[in-house]
């Protein structure tokens, strides 16, 4: 069953075959995409010298010959020319890289042999040389501007639904409360042109019925940006929904999944997660940010050849847009390019690697430029804490680093399974109505509690933050109220308050409640990401650790512990820093992100002096939570969806050999396989119909069985329809050939169809046996879509990307690894 399930998704098209239904080599899934002919003209003379007895070969082009041969010249011609359509993809199928770039180098070179014929030629020259740099500053400006966009929108909304600004609609609460001098230190928030719905409609800011028309009004509003996110994604673009970052590893993998990257995709997105944030739901924006910074990265690329022509290098923009997204996400460009670097790119070359910084840095320009939360900085949550951390709170570091790597692994299973679920279910199939009744359970439950009613990035900020004079918030009220005041200590080590013990309590119950609701939420058919979630779950369980140890530091200030480090009366434990650590931690334990991710956080707070805390919490949350399984949330939910995915951070240690995966199997019916010469087009197109395979290994005779290339089902189908299209006499006994020559033909002979154009002349192969584990190294680090496996030159079988990704299934199924009987 696991098996089955594991590609339950993107294998419905035309091409795909189930796995239960596995016959001969019907596994070549990813066979569609660009051949090219790499013949010379040494290739050829050792294929013609090669050639089975009985065959005779025109040298010439055509001379020599009568009738069909020499009538034939011209379609032939014709044929050699490329062919519309040839090297181009499917949708759900998988590039060929090492095609690609051999495609790309080509292109350089005759680009770089005509720059000197002219001016023009040069300048031409000098626009392909600095098309990469164009391409990701419009990606990084793209970028930047859509995310200051989507986080004033976003602010605005959310506190819509407790009130408008009467003197400016467009401000949110904060920013409507900035000009008036009617607000009090205590409630900084109140203003006389902020008004709550309350009062608005009743006329009362107090009271029972006050309270109920508030709390009607959120829910009210939560509920209607809830389902209109809903109904956008469903109506105009399915690839909205989810926090996007799989299907994008998945694509700079090599993938294709036409319309992922739209512009209706980017549209739609972008509207549809102001939404999503500003109904309260348990998600963020950070992860959808990726996705539409790489949407930005998709459109600019076709507009220069250079990348709109090439899969392979358009993944390189598409990783630089990666690093642009993170950057503007979090504020973090250095991190950002990181990120792209350790979680979601396949293909990295330095160059890349300098396109990524400065893509995040233009980026990173553009949003500060905006300055969408009104502090001059990048993020909204950027503290500064004054005193530093010792050596004794590495202890409560590494337990919320414990803490980090138990919630991970609790969550990836308990999401998946409910992911599973739905897909399985009835429930499924009403995506609507899941998101209305969602929503509905966060609002009804939020609304109460102060914690969770607040926007979950105002949240991550006031844990955050560290206490001191200016600070109103119930955390820091160490002392009671004198005069209707709060009095602070010049240190936050004191005794604590009611109120903060209150804080706990509430804040504890928000944990619960993040927890829970994070699970149901991340999987919905709306933009939802899932660093904020983390994050604050992290930030709730750090700060109330935080709080804990400062306060058995203030009433055990003798004990050892203790008695070294802190002082009566002195700056001691920061429990603000507790919530950074507990951040970064969950964090961590749900992506499994190490390096990326603390600097990440070291740019999102500005503590770049807590790097070791950051470090020991972030490496045990990995550890722990890869003691439960190796698999971070995007890598499962990969495997969930049946994304053909080879993550290059699992290790193969099995023994088993190629000829144990290849297709076909011993009781499977032979290989389909085309003859280089002497096949009809009419025997091919019967193979062709009767079959489902994406590619067809050539070999010179039934006799030989020597290999000569690889077809693709694909190119084939084209092909034949291109030379009906451009020229007469094609018919079914029109003999078809992959050699450089036409052979020998009687007089009276239909024009022969050449296809050696769109054969593959140097396919990879592997002997049959060549351990598993050199096999999946070769996939992993070429990026081959096929594999053929042969014996002493003879074919025996294919390996694809769909054999292995089977194959490491069912080792998973097993506890011991497979031994091979030899």
């Amino acid at each position: 069953m696991e098996s089955e399930q594991l590609f339950n998704r993107g294998y419905c098209r035309n091409s795909y075959n189930s796995i239960t239904s596995a016959s001969s080599d019907e596994e070549l899934l990813d066979g569609a995409g660009v051949i090219m002919d790499f013949h010379t003209t040494e290739d050829d003379n050792l294929l013609d010298g090669d050639a089975s007895p009985g065959s005779n070969y025109a040298m010439s082009n055509g001379g020599g010959a009568a009738g069909g041969v020499s009538s034939s010249t011209h379609l032939l011609d014709l044929l050699e020319e490329p062919i519309p359509g040839v090297g181009t993809y499917d949708d759900f199928h998988t590039i060929d890289w090492v095609r690609e770039k051999c495609k790309d180098r080509e292109r350089h070179r005759k680009i770089n042999s005509k720059k000197k014929e002219s001016a023009w030629e040069f300048t031409k020259s000098l626009y392909d040389a600095w098309s990469g740099w164009l391409v990701v500053t419009l990606t990084g400006l793209a970028s930047g501007a859509l995310a200051g966009l989507i986080d004033i929108a976003a602010d605005w909304m959310n506190d819509l639904k407790e009130g408008v600004c009467l003197s400016a609609m467009w401000f949110n609460h904060e920013q409507c409360c900035w000009g008036s001098n009617e607000t009090t230190f205590a409630e900084r928030d109140k203003c006389p042109q902020w008004k709550t719905w309350a009062e608005l409609i009743l006329g009362q800011a107090e009271g029972p019925g006050s309270y109920i028309m508030n709390y009607f009004m959120y829910t009210y509003w939560a509920l209607a940006f809830a389902f209109l996110a809903v109904c956008l994604v469903k109506v105009f673009a399915p690839y909205a929904c989810g926090s996007g970052i799989p299907e994008i590893k998945t694509i700079l993998s090599g993938f294709i999944i036409r319309g992922y990257l739209g512009k209706w995709t980017l549209m739609i997105k972008t509207i549809t997660l102001v939404l999503a944030v500003a109904s309260g739901l348990s998600l963020g924006k950070e992860g959808p940010l990726v996705h539409v910074a790489c949407c930005c990265g998709n459109i600019f690329s076709y507009l220069f050849p250079k990348y709109s022509k090439n899969e392979a290098k358009k993944r390189e923009v598409l990783s630089a847009a990666s690093a642009a997204g993170v950057s503007v996400a979090f504020g973090a460009p250095i991190g950002g390019v990181l990120f792209s670097l350790e979680e979601v790119s396949y293909y990295f070359p330095l160059k890349t690697l300098w396109r990524s910084f400065f893509a995040a840095l233009v980026a990173a320009f553009v949003l500060r430029s905006i300055n969408p939360f009104g502090n001059s900085r990048l993020v909204l949550f950027y503290v500064e804490y004054h005193t530093p951390w010792y050596l004794f709170e590495l202890f409560p570091f590494i337990l919320l680093g414990v803490f980090g790597g138990l919630w991970g692994a609790f969550f990836i299973r308990a999401n998946i399974a409910w992911c599973r679920r739905r897909k399985s279910t009835r429930f499924g199939k009403y995506p609507v109505l899941e998101v209305i009744t969602v929503a509905a359970i966060t609002a009804i439950v939020a609304f109460p509690n102060p914690y969770t009613r607040q926007n979950t990035s105002e949240l991550i900020k006031e844990l955050f933050t560290d206490c001191g004079p200016l600070e109103s918030s119930q955390l820091c009220q160490y002392r009671s109220q004198m005069n209707g005041s709060q009095a602070y200590p010049e240190g936050s080590d004191a005794a604590a308050t009611p109120g903060v013990y209150s804080a706990m309590w509430q804040l504890s119950l928000a944990l619960i409640f993040k927890i829970v609701m994070t699970i149901f939420t991340f999987g919905l058919k709306v933009p939802s990401g899932l660093f904020i979630p983390s994050m604050a779950i992290g930030a709730i369980a750090g700060r109330i650790v935080g709080i804990a140890v400062e306060q058995l530091a203030y009433y055990h200030h003798d004990w050892f512990l203790f008695k070294e480090w802190c002082e009566v009366g002195a700056d001691c434990i920061t429990p603000g820093l507790y919530a950074m650590v507990g951040a970064a931690a969950c964090l961590g334990g749900v992506t499994r992100m190490t390096v990326s991710l603390v600097v990440i956080v070291f740019e999102l707070t500005g503590g770049l002096e807590y790097i070791v805390p950051l470090m020991a919490a972030v490496m045990t949350s990995k550890w722990v939570g890869d003691a439960f399984g190796r698999e971070g949330i995007y890598e499962a939910h990969i495997r969930l969806n049946g994304y053909p995915f080879l993550d290059a951070k699992e290790e193969f240690t099995h023994t088993t050999l190629a000829r144990e995966v290849m297709r076909p199997r011993r009781n499977d019916s032979p290989l389909a396989v085309l003859t280089q010469d002497d096949l009809t087009l009419g025997e091919l197109q019967a193979i062709i119909n009767e079959t489902s395979y994406n590619g067809f290994p050539v070999i010179v005779s039934k006799e030989s069985q020597r290999l000569v290339g690889f077809a693709l089902r694909r190119d084939i189908t084209i092909a034949i329809e291109n030379a009906r299209r451009k020229q007469e006499g094609i018919v079914l006994n029109s003999r078809v050939y992959f050699t450089q020559h036409a052979p020998t033909l009687p007089a009276d002979s239909p024009r022969p169809l050449k296809l050696r154009s769109i054969l593959d002349m140097s396919p990879f192969t592997v002997t049959d046996h060549t351990p598993m584990e050199i096999v999946v190294d070769i996939f992993r680090k070429l990026g081959l879509r096929q594999c053929l496996v042969t014996h002493n030159g003879i074919v025996l079988g294919i390996i694809t990307k769909k054999n292995i990704l089977e194959h490491l299934e069912e080792l998973k199924q097993h506890t011991e690894p497979l031994i091979d009987d030899l």
